[in-house]
């Protein structure tokens, strides 16, 4: 079903980005030392709370209960870096965020098993039980101990269902599923920390800080993913307002809805997209938006690569939309030069088009494809770039030798050195430009990317 295509459609006079920042302490900088400054002060004050609290005759359970204690601060922070803060993801990115979500998982689990074990096996030498025997007796005579053992089940089965293999055969809703139960461990480790921490009630202070530490941390999952959703959903109810087929296997989806010029979306940002149809609504699917917002309309265009993306030509105008976002680091707000160089691969191409309507200074697009004719929306790039003064290189053909090798990159943008530049593409073609960036030594402060899997 088709309707009539906004105005959007082509190729609307740029609204000029703010000039990029003339300081040393970038964005991503100020987000990335706040959080390493949080964290260092809160491992500071948990080892602070725990002196306080005494240490037990038993190195073991000394090790033990210190693990436990950083167990609970990992688990802390693991909530924070997916609690989608706006802030936060707008200068580091989400799939940064959800990088070193993963990272912080690992230190999470072997704290939590350290714990357990240091615990069981110092009690177990101060008695004359077996270390099964002491662990059955703990979750039979102390409280909390028994919810710690769930808790510690359910960690390990969320970080099996994310461990790469798994997460390769598990489709997104089944392991977002499975992912929920991080939260039901989440409680059942807050409430044996009540039960049988010492540390924990060792001082009004320290009780007052753990209560604040998890109230912290469950109040930014809850505004991030649940109440600003919301509240933007219930301000701007977005509706479908055209369906247009772009080629045979490639649809674009605009949007409108009202006050669009005041949601913070910008150019190279990617939403979360319920389309709340009988068949659709329990599926979120991350599309970025393929032209720069214009307080109007909102587009995407996606590439059909499975079921879903596919049933978006057969979306109704009216159709209802929830989407979660804006999210991405992809913006001009971390330009640190006046000029660019947007490298895009396949489908990639949707936030670089956004990008390129955005930019000021002069802008140089490469566009790799595999065939011609498989270049998305290049009608509409090819009149935005005469209209910007923009350089455009449309790249097609087999894949060796490389056209975007360091040497034919170089010859192709000489200047590239002196340029921001953004890249987004499959994760092969991705990292592949990367390497080659690196060494033709393009500072990384001026590369920017973010991973297909969420961009595209």
């Amino acid at each position: 079903m088709t309707a009539a295509v906004p105005a959007t459609s082509a190729p609307p006079s740029a609204t000029p980005a703010p000039p990029a920042p003339p300081s040393a302490l970038r964005p991503r900088v100020v987000a990335r030392a706040g959080l390493y400054a949080l964290l260092a002060a809160n491992a500071a004050t948990v080892a602070y709370f725990f002196s306080q609290a005494g240490f037990a005759s038993n190195a073991l359970i000394v090790l033990g209960r210190l693990s436990g204690l950083y167990g609970a601060l990992f688990m802390a922070l693991q909530l924070l870096l997916v609690a989608r803060l706006p802030w936060l993801d707008r200068r580091i990115g989400m799939d940064r965020l959800t990088s070193w979500h993963r990272v912080t998982g690992f230190g999470l689990l072997w704290t939590l098993v350290g714990h357990g074990v240091f615990i069981t096996f110092g009690y177990a030498q101060s008695s004359s039980l077996g270390q099964v025997d002491q662990l059955i007796d703990l979750a039979e005579t102390t409280e909390g101990v028994l919810r710690a053992i769930v808790a510690m089940v359910l960690i390990l089965v969320v970080g099996g269902a994310s461990a790469r293999w798994a997460r390769r055969r598990l489709a997104y809703e089944t392991w977002h599923f499975i992912h929920l139960y991080t939260y039901v461990a989440v409680v059942l480790a807050f409430t044996h920390q009540v039960a049988a921490g010492t540390t924990f009630t060792t001082s009004p202070a320290a009780t007052a800080y753990w209560y604040g530490l998890w109230g912290c941390a469950l109040g930014a999952v809850f505004a991030g993913r649940v109440a600003l959703p919301l509240r933007r959903n219930l301000r701007h109810r977005l509706r479908v307002s055209a369906v247009v087929p772009e080629s045979e296997h490639v649809v674009s989806v605009y949007l409108t809805g009202r006050g669009l010029d005041r949601l913070p979306a910008r150019a190279g940002q990617f939403f979360l997209w319920r389309f709340l149809t009988k068949d659709r609504w329990w599926q979120a699917n991350p599309y970025s938006l393929s032209a720069a917002p214009d307080g109007t309309h909102l587009r995407l265009t996606v590439k059909a690569s499975g079921a879903g993306s596919a049933s978006l030509r057969h979306l109704e105008p009216g159709t209802r939309v929830f989407a979660e976002g804006p999210y991405g680091a992809f913006t001009a707000l971390h330009r640190t030069r006046p000029n660019t160089l947007l490298i895009a691969g396949g489908v990639g191409i949707t936030p670089i088009r956004a990008l390129l309507e955005e930019l000021h200074g002069h802008a140089v697009l490469v566009y790799r494809v595999s065939a011609a004719q498989d270049a998305v929306l290049y009608g509409e790039l090819r009149e935005l770039a005469a209209a910007k003064g923009a350089s455009l290189h449309l790249i097609s053909g087999p894949p060796s030798p490389d056209p975007l090798a360091p040497d034919a990159l170089s010859a192709l943008v000489p200047d590239l050195a002196a340029r921001d530049i953004y890249v987004c593409g499959p994760p092969g073609m991705t990292g592949a430009v990367l390497r080659g960036l690196r060494a033709l030594g393009v500072p990384r402060r001026q590369v920017h990317f973010e991973r297909f899997s969420l961009a595209g």
